[in-house]
């Protein structure tokens, strides 16, 4: 089994209604959960670990990822918002605002961590869910704790307008990068 560990939100991507207003349609999203989806849709036994929102857009995000096929044994699910990333297409360029502020997966801490099951082959981690704490830490946290027994897969995503602590961010990057065994 691959375990994705890492965000899980809705994208809000703007849209035309029918009266020509300009409006914002909502999305299951995330480089996370897209990573999840994909990996249960191609048959591969995937699981995921993040929190997951118990509003309306966690339900959304919890059907997507059954529908593919992704076990949630590992995920929390609980009573925090969903973080929703806001999409602004300049000259076709995406620009995205994050609402993640006590979100579902951003507060999840050491004692949130799941126990693995010894069919847990391979965790894979990225994206906006390495830069925001506790969550941040959390997750590398995870990593320490399996990076010896488990193959480590590290896909950045970098947003640097998402990053507040640039020295940081870097040098939370370099540590998984030095534990990690595919980087992509």
């Amino acid at each position: 089994m691959i375990v994705c560990c890492g965000e899980a939100l809705i994208d809000m991507l703007p849209r035309i209604s029918k009266d020509g207003a300009a409006v914002y349609q909502p999305f299951n999203g995330g480089s996370i959960f897209n990573t999840a989806i994909a990996l249960g849709r191609l048959g591969i036994i995937t699981g995921f670990f993040s929190g997951i929102s118990t509003d309306f857009f966690g339900d959304s995000l919890i059907a997507g990822l059954k529908a593919s096929n992704v076990d949630l044994k590992y995920a929390k699910i609980w009573d925090k918002p969903s973080t929703l990333a806001f999409v602004k297409l300049d000259n076709g360029q995406a620009r995205y605002s994050f609402y993640d502020d006590n979100s579902a997966g951003r507060m999840l801490t050491k004692k949130d961590l799941p126990k693995l099951s010894a069919d847990v082959n391979a965790l894979h981690f990225g994206s906006i869910s390495l830069i925001p704490e506790p969550g941040a830490t959390t997750l590398e946290d995870l990593v320490e704790r399996e990076e010896k027994t488990r193959v480590i897969c590290l896909d950045p995503n970098i947003r640097p307008n998402v990053i507040k602590d640039r020295s940081q961010y870097l040098e939370r990057i370099g540590r998984l990068i030095s534990m990690c065994d595919k980087i992509g």
